[in-house]
């Protein structure tokens, strides 16, 4: 049987999809035609039993039928005129199964227990149908009573005896077999139609599926990822869900491969200039010690802090880029907590002091609990402050603000320049005015993509007074859920 399930559904579903419905419509015919076989059977069956009570066989006197009895179980050579079995079969039956054949009856009926026990008992039986069969073995439907003797008032039951009249069931069987054959070629030709409209209807509704399957072959064996699957508007069935669902994942893995192309070739144009000025510096020294002309005090300790500053700068934005391509890979659950954006915050400010004691920075938060990787919102607040802290001229303040879930930080230093806010967070950009400070032009990007994965938006805008003000809220409550059992 397992065998036959995995042959089963190993095979096409086309071919799969053919087969039950040709097996449903053959399980269905199949006993329609068993049922109407049946209910064939019964009316023929009916129509017999009805010719044999219509036969109306009676003995006159009882000395016909002493004459009889005294005949058996020889044939008898005469019959009554009220006895005339013409094609029935007519025989008298005795208590211990003796059979008394007429002469012109139409064979010889073999007795059964049921021919027995009317004779044994005519007063309390009734008359019975069974079928039986003649001394050629053909099949006799039979029906036995007991012998009434003499008509009207003075007609009595004969003792000890019944008369059985059979009939041929020889074409009640011709019937029932032309009626089996036309059901079973009937049945045939339906179980066929039905397979082969089962598998033009299997053809047509899964011509979509077959549409699908080149497009992801084709993706298989080109990459090429613009394929998209027509789909009607109005349709909402399974496949056209599918083709849908198919057409967002290309559209969503193209969109994948541009951002990841599109960082290959940001990350090798900013890792190009401090390379080049760390491969030239290095040139230098190495050129001085193999020629023996020492470079000037002063002018190599310029360079050596030259490389350590580029070494500093190729590690950050190795760091960074490390942190964006998590982000892009999405956060694992497990690493997703319960988090304070209050000690969050406060571990930043921290940090931010410690990087800009010049500056004032003012914090004002209220308690928030969030559902984040704990690490990457430190980080993403830490950049935050650093911009505003890299920004803020000496002397200047920032101010911290954390209320119902609502981060601001201002700064007052000399603000974006309107043209430039809807680039802020791209990879890699950069104001032309801060190209000449520390940094990757990562650091917004990690912030946004990180605040995204929360759940929440960031958003930087012009301060009034000059300045600029970032905005990041994220969805939460005030107290931390309870406790999971």
């Amino acid at each position: 049987m397992k065998r036959v399930v995995r042959r089963f559904t190993s095979l096409p579903i086309r071919a799969r999809l053919s087969l039950l419905v040709a097996a449903a419509v053959a399980f269905g015919v199949a006993a329609v035609s068993v049922t109407c076989w049946f209910i064939v059977q019964g009316k023929l069956y009916q129509q017999v039993d009805t010719q044999l009570e219509s036969a109306g066989f009676r003995f006159k006197d009882d000395e016909t039928l002493r004459a009889l009895l005294a005949a058996c179980p020889k044939d008898v050579t005469e019959t009554s005129d009220d006895m005339r079995p013409r094609d029935y079969y007519v025989q008298v039956v005795k208590s211990d199964g003796t059979a008394c054949v007429f002469a012109d009856s139409a064979g010889v009926v073999k007795t059964t227990a049921e021919d027995s026990d009317v004779a044994a008992d005519p007063e309390t039986s009734v008359p019975t149908f069974h079928n039986s069969t003649d001394a050629d073995g053909n099949n006799v439907r039979v029906r036995t009573l007991p012998i009434m003797v003499g008509f009207g008032p003075t007609s009595q039951l004969y003792p000890d005896v019944a008369l059985t009249v059979g009939v041929s069931l020889k074409d009640t069987e011709k019937t029932l077999n032309d009626l089996a054959l036309v059901l079973l070629l009937v049945s045939g030709i339906g179980v066929l139609g039905a397979g082969a409209a089962g598998l033009a209807v299997a053809r047509a509704g899964l011509r979509p599926v077959d549409k699908l399957t080149d497009a992801v072959e084709h993706v298989a064996r080109t990459e090429d990822l613009t394929i998209r699957i027509p789909v009607e508007d109005d349709s909402e069935d399974e496949v056209a869900r599918l083709s849908r669902s198919f057409n967002s994942m290309t559209s969503a893995l193209a969109s994948s491969r541009e951002l990841q192309q599109q960082l290959i070739a940001d990350a090798g144009h900013e890792l190009r200039t401090p390379l080049t000025s760390l491969r030239t510096n290095i040139e230098l020294l190495t050129r001085s010690e193999e020629t023996g002309r020492p470079i000037p005090e002063a002018d190599r300790k310029a360079l050596l802090a030259s490389v350590k500053a580029q070494m500093t700068e190729l590690a950050a934005l190795i760091g960074d880029l490390q942190t964006l391509s998590r982000s892009d890979a999405g956060t694992p659950a497990d690493r997703v907590q319960v988090v304070s954006l209050q000690d969050t915050v406060e571990a930043a400010l921290r940090r931010a002091r410690l990087r800009g004691p010049e500056l004032t920075i003012t914090a004002n938060v209220d308690p928030w609990f969030v559902r984040a990787e704990p690490s990457a919102l430190e980080r993403a607040i830490v950049n935050i402050l650093d911009n505003a802290v890299k920004f803020s001229p000496e002397g200047g303040a920032v101010d911290v603000t954390l209320k119902d879930g609502e981060l601001t930080v201002r700064d007052h230093g000399p603000g974006i320049p309107a043209d430039e806010l809807p680039h802020v967070f791209d990879r890699f950009w950069r104001s032309p005015s801060a190209r000449a400070l520390p940094g990757s032009g990562l650091g917004l990007s990690i912030v946004a993509r990180t605040v995204q994965q929360a759940g929440g938006d960031v958003a930087l805008s012009p301060a009034e007074g000059g300045g600029t003000v970032a905005t990041i809220r994220l969805p939460g409550a005030p107290t931390p859920p309870p406790a999971l059992d």
